[in-house]
């Protein structure tokens, strides 16, 4: 009697699975609805750490995106970022030693680059280092509001402030003229990538920099930054604080 009934699951299930109508079918060309809750699972996921390494953002996703960053869903997550930064800035304790610190990334963390990337697709070209740097030499990139108020209150709270950036050191100048003239001043260090660096990895860049903090004794309190691998890695911060970036991603 037993091994009549499991055959007769079995056979049930068997025929279930083999009739087409009975399994969930996705449409061929999905409708708007569809592509908008893909590209959000998609950003969702990039946002996490949870994609695998990637050059562009996916060719369907190029409104979805556009949409986000020219929209209220970007301005609101990054004033979210900064308010929950502050919040933590303000709870800890100094030591006295003035050696409590703040790292801050630069690009798409204190200042925009969306004007270089409303020309660029948003994320669909491959990235061009050529096109970029021209663009960076204009010095015009505005202030991201959000991070610039985080900047100023940590500053009044008494932290020492560095400023770690994949540029170039051959960009200082234009990089420091840019930071003040978008209203950001006082820093105690701006640290670039040296010519000897290029080809490091980002995350392998940044963990040697804050390495040589932690040697100096600082402590790293926290650290905003758009990519994970400004904030991954050694010697990382007491929090970390990861903005919002569809656009691009850094290894």
């Amino acid at each position: 009697m037993m091994i009549y009934v499991i055959f007769l699951v079995v056979s049930l299930f068997s025929s279930a699975f083999s009739d087409p109508s009975s399994i969930l079918q996705y449409p061929s060309e999905p409708n708007g609805e569809e592509v908008n809750l893909y590209c959000t699972s998609w950003r969702f996921a990039a946002e996490t750490n949870n994609l695998a390494p990637w050059s562009t953002i996916p060719a369907e996703c190029a409104e979805y995106v556009k949409d986000y960053v020219l929209g209220k869903g970007y301005v609101t997550d990054l004033e979210r970022v900064s308010e929950e930064a502050s919040i933590f800035a303000s709870t800890v304790d100094f030591s006295g030693d003035g050696k409590d610190a703040w790292i801050f990334d630069i690009d798409e963390t204190l200042l925009s680059n969306l004007p270089y990337y409303i020309d660029h697709g948003f994320g669909l070209e491959l990235f061009d280092h050529s096109e970029f740097d021209k663009w960076v030499e204009r010095g015009v990139a505005p202030a991201i509001a959000p991070s610039l108020k985080l900047y100023q209150r940590v500053l009044d709270l008494g932290y020492r402030v560095f400023l770690l950036t994949g540029r170039k050191e051959t960009h200082r100048l234009v990089t420091v003229e840019n930071l003040i003239n978008a209203g950001f001043q006082n820093w105690d260090k701006l640290i670039l990538r040296s010519p000897d660096e290029q080809h490091k990895m980002a995350t392998l860049y940044k963990s040697e920099k804050r390495d040589e903090m932690v040697k100096e004794g600082y402590r790293i309190r926290g650290n905003s930054g758009d990519q994970w691998s400004d904030l991954l890695g050694s010697s990382m911060s007491q929090r970390s604080f990861k903005l919002a970036n569809p656009m691009y991603y850094i290894p």
